[in-house]
């Protein structure tokens, strides 16, 4: 049996480290983001998701790579975050980033769903952004609240399908994304690893297990999952 994880934004951070674990396991990896992952035998599909209609120049691929139902775990990884307020958030970034965290899985999820064979698993990266909010971080905080709700409604109509899902909401987690809303100041990253119960930052690859975990075990369904270390509420 062929086993497919596809995943957008898998080339860094929590998805590269999901595409490396899901390979190990021997599952055949398609990629979509703009940049590729490196690995040849991963199926990289060039796609950016701030683009409408992306889903209609990538669908003839897909389908291409899925003629008929397999086993898939769709993982809705590639996520955008700026520095926004209620207070100042325009109407224009919303509809960006809502496009990218939120519009892009219910486009992907209509493509691949009528693919997706018994035992599958869609699989939501959401955030603590997904059930708290902290300053300027107005416009991610809805897009992952969202998400959340995107999941459980998603679970609630694939009843009887054999289909589960799940939200995993990271903490601060060693990325990029984080790095960069950092300003890379070193200083800035040790202070935010404080902000856990462990005094750490949390490795990708906990993430990539704790996704795994979700997709091998039905069990999980319809559950949001805090993967955050015991962030400190300060």
């Amino acid at each position: 049996m062929t086993k497919n994880l596809i995943i957008t934004g898998g080339s860094k951070g929590i998805g590269l480290a999901t595409t490396e674990l899901f390979r190990e396991h021997g599952y055949r990896i398609i990629n979509l983001s703009r940049s590729p992952v490196p690995p040849e035998s991963v199926v990289n599909l060039t796609v950016d998701l701030c683009e409408p209609d992306w889903d209609q120049a990538a669908a003839a691929e897909l389908h291409a790579l899925i003629p008929h139902k397999q086993h898939i775990v769709l993982v809705h990884n590639a996520a955008l975050l700026g520095a926004d307020s209620a207070l100042d958030l325009t109407a224009a970034t919303l509809r960006q980033v809502l496009q990218i965290n939120l519009v892009a899985p219910v486009q992907l999820n209509r493509l691949l769903l009528p693919l997706m064979e018994p035992g599958s698993a869609v699989l939501y990266v959401g955030s603590t952004l997904s059930v708290k909010a902290v300053p300027n971080t107005c416009s991610y905080s809805v897009s992952k609240h969202a998400l959340a709700g995107l999941m459980r409604a998603t679970c609630q109509d694939l009843a009887g399908s054999g289909i589960h899902t799940a939200c995993i909401c990271p903490g601060l987690t060693e990325t990029d994304m984080l790095r960069e809303l950092a300003a890379h100041n070193a200083a800035d990253l040790a202070e935010l690893a404080q902000k856990t119960a462990m005094g750490r930052l949390i490795d990708p690859a906990e993430i990539a297990a704790t996704l795994y975990f979700c997709a091998a075990h039905p069990v999980m369904n319809g559950a949001v999952v805090q993967a955050n270390l015991g962030q400190l509420q300060r």
